[in-house]
C-alpha cells in the first residue's frame, strides 16, 4: 500500500517531462509547496492524462467517484492492480482517466515483534523524482453549481524483492520510458505496466517515527535513522 508519502522535486519533475517530449500545459491556478509528509486528503500534484495533452494539476488524494450521490465517507487513497478490472469503484476509470502521481519517495511501516512499527522511507537510487501509476475522476455535488472536485488513488502491486521485508505491497512505480504509455488511457498495453518495478531501482532506509505525525513536515522526516539525533 502507499498511505503517505513525500513531494519536493516538481521542477526536476517538470525537466523530465520536457525531455522525454510529453506534451502538457499547468491548470489555471497551479500552485505548489514543497512536503515532506504528504497525508491521505492533501491536495497532491498529479498529472492527468488527457486527449492532446497531459495537464499538471491539484487533486485530492482519496478518490471520489463521478457518479457518488453524495460525498462518501470511504474515499480509497489506493486501488490494487490485480482487482482494477473487477470492482466498479474503479473499472469506469480504466482506459479512460489515467494519472501519474509524482514523488520524491514514499514512506512504509515494517512489523517489529519487540517495538512496533517503524517507518521506513523508499526512494529510487537515481535521486531522481518517481511517478506512480494512478485513476482520477471529478465529481460535482448533485443540484448545486459546487465546483467539481478533483481526486486521485494511487494503484499498488505486490512488493519486488527489495521492498518484501518491510511489506508486501507498494505503490506502481512507472520509469520514464512509460510514463507516456500510461497516460495515453486507450493504450492497449497501459495495463502491462502496472507491475512492480525492476530490482535496483529503489532503495529504502529506517527513518525516525516523527513521520508518524502529520505536523511533522521536514527534512527531517528523509533523515536516516542511523544519522538522528
Amino acid at each position: 500500500m502507499c498511505g503517505r508519502f513525500g513531494f519536493f522535486e516538481l521542477s526536476f519533475f517538470i525537466e523530465q517531462l520536457r525531455q522525454l517530449e510529453i506534451p502538457f500545459e499547468e491548470a489555471t491556478g497551479f500552485g505548489f509547496r514543497q512536503s515532506w509528509n504528504i497525508v491521505p486528503g492533501s491536495e497532491i500534484v498529479t498529472l492527468f492524462g488527457g486527449h492532446d495533452r497531459a495537464v499538471l494539476r491539484l487533486a485530492r488524494w482519496g478518490l471520489i467517484p463521478h457518479w457518488a450521490t453524495s460525498l462518501p465517507k470511504i474515499r480509497p487513497i489506493n486501488a490494487r492492480a490485480d482487482s482494477l478490472a473487477s470492482k466498479p469503484f474503479f473499472r469506469h476509470m480504466l482506459n479512460r482517466r489515467h494519472c501519474l502521481i509524482p514523488a520524491s519517495g514514499f514512506y512504509e511501516w515494517k512489523s517489529d515483534a519487540s517495538s512496533g512499527k517503524k517507518p521506513w522511507y523508499i526512494h529510487r537510487t537515481d535521486g531522481a523524482p518517481m511517478a506512480m501509476a494512478g485513476l482520477w475522476d471529478e465529481w460535482q455535488e448533485p443540484g448545486t453549481k459546487a465546483s467539481p472536485v478533483a481526486s486521485c488513488t494511487i494503484i499498488t502491486t505486490h512488493a519486488n524483492r527489495r521492498m518484501k521485508p518491510v511489506h508486501d505491497r507498494m505503490p506502481v512505480i512507472l520509469e520514464p520510458k512509460d510514463w507516456m504509455g500510461w497516460l495515453e488511457s486507450g493504450n492497449p498495453g497501459a495495463f502491462g505496466l502496472l507491475k512492480p518495478p525492476e530490482e535496483g531501482v529503489l532503495d529504502l532506509y529506517p527513518v525516525s517515527q516523527m513521520v508518524n505525525n502529520p505536523m511533522n513536515n521536514d527534512q527531517g522526516c528523509i533523515k536516516p535513522l542511523e544519522l538522528q539525533g
